[in-house]
């Protein structure tokens, strides 16, 4: 995992620019803030890291860091700590991009995580959104992107109304 404290930060990229300011925003994940509404740091990681679809080399090495948050205690968080790295690897993989060699072993060894942090979290009650994140990043972590990515519509309207199509065919 790239430290926090390393010069790279400074090549990389975010939707505004060098990401030197991500580490700031990541060591702040270490006392698991809510990503409810607005909040900081979220609202900025989700802005620099996962801007309107796309991702950025930053957005691949800040994967390791919000897993690494998990881990200190899967039961404290919220919904955006599974969805983050869902989506970095949904885009990642809509865009056909390649992760850059120097940040591959530490995102993708992240990524194979997640099943086990979700089984982890589902001690705690989860909400819809909990529950679809948690199913995107099993999914995204095992390579079924576009299943992550329908996962994340989903919702129990919508899930009533494909089983209804689905079972009329």
């Amino acid at each position: 995992m790239l430290s926090l404290d390393s010069n790279r930060w400074a090549t990389l990229k975010h939707a505004y620019g060098d990401a030197s300011d991500i580490p700031g925003l990541l060591v702040q994940l270490k006392s698991l803030p809510s990503s409810q509404g607005n909040q900081e740091p979220w609202y900025s990681i989700w802005s620099a890291l996962a801007h309107q679809g796309d991702v950025y080399s930053a957005s691949f090495a800040a994967v390791p860091h919000v897993v690494a948050s998990i881990e200190i205690d899967p039961l404290r968080i919220d919904f955006s700590y599974f969805h983050f790295p869902a989506w970095v690897e949904i885009c990642r993989h809509k865009q056909g991009l390649t992760v850059p060699d120097d940040l591959s072993d530490a995102y993708f060894d992240a990524l194979a995580k997640l099943p086990g942090l979700v089984a982890e979290a589902s001690h705690q009650d989860w909400d819809a959104g909990m529950l679809s994140c948690a199913l995107a990043a099993i999914a995204a972590a095992k390579g079924h992107c576009a299943v992550a990515e329908a996962v994340l519509e989903l919702n129990s309207e919508v899930a009533r109304d494909f089983l209804e199509w689905y079972l009329d065919l």
